[in-house]
């Protein structure tokens, strides 16, 4: 049987605290996670680091795997440490403790040799689960999970409730602002898989990881007068435990618009102009939220002037619009001809 050195597939030293330890699982797991890494070997590694922090972040298991020393690396010639004299590892396949392995998950048989009766069904009534016994379970690396309150629940012995509220940005546009209908966000989840309880192994809705990747699209209705920073609640629309349990998906504003910089209801729009239009003045259309306009742009204009337009902005949370206001730009123009070149030396002698 392979000898797993639990130290070694965590990067850690023996004497390694449990800080460390946690730190350590925590980022090698977000770097081997399968929906993360998809190289071949990923799952197998995911796997490994799992089964050495279920062991190493236990003060009982780390007690027992502490106790074998580098005798069990001897192979045949393995003496038991004490306590587990006449105690046959080659049976747990076998028989004995087998039939309490079903809610152990992909560990490996070495695991299952020296942790079988932690986990047996000898314990009645204890769930197992890819968590640790320190209560660090794998959905805190995508979750920022980790805060958990106490149930009521009578088929949740010994366990914790886990946060099923989802928060993320949502990055929207002046148009979306515009529109009095809502707007169609597509998102992608990782999720507990419901039907493994999160255990993976032969689990063919997940393939064995224990999560399972979800996107799905929501309409979502903005309020008028919304703010960047605003968190808008999407009741029900959160993560579900095997439990008919839904948490609640909370959207935070974020204003991303390439053509218009948001300020609440106030939009500003860069307009840019030739440096004889900035000299002579000129009118221009452009387009707008409430459609295209024409503006009168005047003579001597420099890079910088803002124009006011009212009432062409954002709706506002107490009726009407606020304003737009109008940058301008003075562009020198890509492409210029001998004549242009010719009239602009002449304009140059004259300053």
């Amino acid at each position: 049987m392979e000898y797993k050195d639990y130290y070694k597939i965590l990067g850690v030293e023996r004497d390694a605290t449990e800080a460390k330890i946690k730190s350590a699982y925590r980022k090698l797991a977000r770097l081997y996670h399968p929906d993360v890494n998809k190289s071949p070997d990923a799952v197998n590694k995911f796997k490994d680091i799992n089964e050495a922090y279920e062991v190493l972040s236990d003060k009982e298991k780390k007690s027992r795997y502490d106790s074998l020393g580098a005798n069990w690396q001897q192979g045949a010639n393995f003496t038991p440490p004490p306590g587990f004299e006449g105690f046959n590892f080659n049976n747990f396949n076998q028989g004995g403790f087998s039939q309490g392995f079903s809610n152990m998950g992909d560990f490996s048989d070495f695991f299952s040799s020296l942790f079988g009766d932690f986990m047996g069904a000898g314990q009645t009534g204890r769930r197992t689960s890819r968590k640790s016994s320190q209560g660090f379970s794998y959905e805190d690396l995508f979750s920022g999970a980790g805060k958990r309150a106490r149930t009521q629940n009578p088929y949740q012995d010994e366990t914790q409730a886990e946060n099923l509220d989802i928060t993320q940005d949502l990055n929207i546009t002046a148009k979306d602002l515009m529109s009095d209908k809502p707007i169609s966000v597509k998102m992608n989840t990782v999720e507990k898989c419901l039907k493994c309880s999160g255990a993976g192994s032969i689990c063919s809705e997940c393939g064995g990881t224990g999560i399972i990747s979800k996107t799905r699209t929501l309409s979502v209705k903005l309020p008028k007068g919304v703010k960047e920073g605003q968190k808008i609640r999407l009741k029900g629309e959160g993560k579900s435990d095997n439990y008919g349990r839904k948490g609640n998906l909370y959207f935070i504003i974020k204003f991303k618009d390439n053509e218009y910089l948001i300020e609440e209801e106030n939009l500003t729009k860069t307009v840019e102009i030739t440096p004889a239009e900035a000299v002579m003045g000129c009118k221009k259309d452009i387009s707008t939220l409430h459609g295209i306009i024409n503006i009168k742009i005047p003579p001597e204009t420099r890079t910088g002037k803002t124009l006011r337009l009212k009432d062409l902005g954002l709706p506002k949370k107490t009726g009407g619009f606020g304003n737009l206001n109008v940058k301008i730009s003075i562009n020198i123009p890509s492409s210029i001809s001998p004549k242009q070149k010719d009239l602009y030396k002449k304009l140059l002698e004259l300053e």
